[in-house]
């Protein structure tokens, strides 16, 4: 049997991958933040009814502005793939300067720092479940 097998492993990958996708957008907002009318985006953290309608990141490989996307019901989707789709918040920033800029750097670097240490913490119960896993099977020396 394959980890990919085991539900949690599959919900722990999908989080990571959500935080890498996540620290990617946030680490544009900090890189726009002299760009003139740049406006500040965030990604929406997955929800339950989100995944239970299969919008969540869900396939490997999602990133960003990648992958397909399924914008008719009536589109050929074969059972190997998911539906992806990234919900990406706009104007997180509260106070525009005057070019029309709506980045706030301390806002973004506590977002960051907080999402490394989400990320930290769901690596390390992927991790410890891995090494669960191993001790239940007696691979672990």
């Amino acid at each position: 049997m394959a980890t990919s097998d085991v539900p949690i492993f599959s919900m722990l990958r999908n989080r990571m991958r959500w935080h890498q996708d996540r620290q990617k957008l946030l680490a544009e907002n900090v890189a726009n933040a002299d760009t003139p009318g740049y406006r500040a985006r965030d990604l929406r953290a997955p929800t339950f009814e989100s995944m239970a309608r299969g919008t969540a990141v869900a396939s490997a490989g999602a990133s960003i502005g990648a992958g397909p996307m399924r914008t008719d019901p009536r589109h050929i989707q074969t059972s190997g793939s998911q539906t992806t789709r990234l919900d990406v918040r706009r104007d997180t920033g509260l106070v525009t300067t005057p070019a029309g800029n709506r980045v706030n750097l301390e806002d973004e670097m506590l977002k960051v720092s907080q999402n490394q240490m989400d990320y930290q913490a769901v690596a390390g119960l992927y991790q410890r479940s891995l090494g669960l896993i191993r001790t239940a099977i007696g691979k672990k020396g």
